[in-house]
């Protein structure tokens, strides 16, 4: 990789995008942060030399501002995605025409690299509208940048998540710990090891074309994620099962919110297991090593402990933590 190269990631100042973006700065490009708020940037100009990282405005769907943030750029990285919806046809327009606009530019512009971040499960035949755009979104992808390098991570866990410190956050207010779908497996993969796919997918001729699926060394269950939430936050949080039923209507009601917690396409999401398929390439042939969720996430769910982390936690201050219960209700 050259130095003073341009390369220009989409959302670069999202969970996963700004490890991308400090990865590029450190191998010497100027990164375009493309993005709807430039200001909201700003954090990641100092992981660079000055004028190196360069925040601009972008936003999938204004073809103009896309062809500003690509032209003269010799990276691209996609990594653009949203999990509910604020206006019906969000996930159309950013999932997979946002897509098939960043890809048919960058072949127009003749960008030697596309890295398209995905997910597993994206399927145009799935049942969720997030998982049905982003199979569309690869598929657009791959007609208008035919060696683009697609990536599905599973679940993502890091400092920033919203998967871990979310749930920790309920641990620490509600007297319960609720269970929804809780036999579904996830293969949760650290937002490092996806910042260093996409740098290899970069570097790495062999990767041109292919769609590599990202997981983490272990197969987890929802309800032992949930378990270990608990446990690492020493709280005593009884796991009660909650019905399709129940959940629909909470999804439904919670739609209502701003923020949307939790909305009946997530819920369709969270009954289909999420792990790398065992035909797939994924973090092995890219030459990195999986980081264990263990290595992790104790030093960031530490704050969530009572006392905010700076006290001991008793044992028996952990121990019910996995008490499972059943709220019986039928769909």
């Amino acid at each position: 990789m050259a130095t003073r190269s341009v390369a220009t990631v989409f959302g670069g100042s999202g969970f996963v995008g700004r490890y991308i973006v400090k990865r590029l700065a450190k191998k010497g490009f100027v990164v375009r942060v493309a993005m709807r708020d430039p200001e909201a940037a700003l954090f990641l100009k100092p992981m660079g030399a000055v004028g190196q990282i360069v925040p601009l405005y972008a936003s999938l769907t204004n073809q103009p501002t896309v062809h500003r943030a690509i032209e003269g750029a010799d990276l691209v990285v996609n990594c653009v995605g949203i999990l509910a919806e604020r206006r019906a046809g969000d996930f159309q327009r950013v999932q997979a025409d946002g897509a098939q606009t960043v890809a048919r530019l960058a072949t127009q512009e003749g960008v030697q690299r596309l890295v398209h971040i995905s997910a597993i499960g994206a399927n145009v035949h799935a049942a969720s509208r997030y998982a049905a755009t982003k199979g569309a979104g690869e598929a657009a992808v791959r007609e208008a940048f035919p060696d683009a390098t697609i990536l599905r991570p599973s679940l993502v866990f890091g400092p920033e998540d919203q998967l871990f410190n979310r749930f920790a956050a309920m641990a620490r207010i509600m007297p319960i710990m609720p269970v929804i779908c809780g036999d579904t497996r996830f293969q949760p993969v650290y937002v490092g090891d996806v910042a260093d796919a996409v740098m290899a997918a970069l570097a790495r001729a062999d990767a041109a074309g292919a769609v590599y699926e990202l997981g983490g060394p272990r197969i987890w269950l929802f309800r032992e994620i949930l378990a270990y939430i608990v446990r690492e936050t020493g709280r005593r949080r009884p796991m009660v099962n909650i019905s399709l039923g129940m959940a629909r209507l909470q999804a439904t009601i919670m739609e209502l919110l701003p923020s949307k917690p939790l909305t009946r396409d997530q819920l369709l999401m969270l009954q289909q297991d999420n792990v790398v398929s065992p035909e797939m390439p994924g973090l092995k042939e890219l030459g990195i090593v999986p980081t264990p969720v263990e290595l992790v996430v104790p030093a960031y769910l530490r704050r969530f402990q009572p006392g905010g982390g700076r006290r001991r936690v008793l044992p028996e201050e952990q121990s019910g933590g996995v008490t499972d219960l059943s709220m019986q209700t039928r769909d």
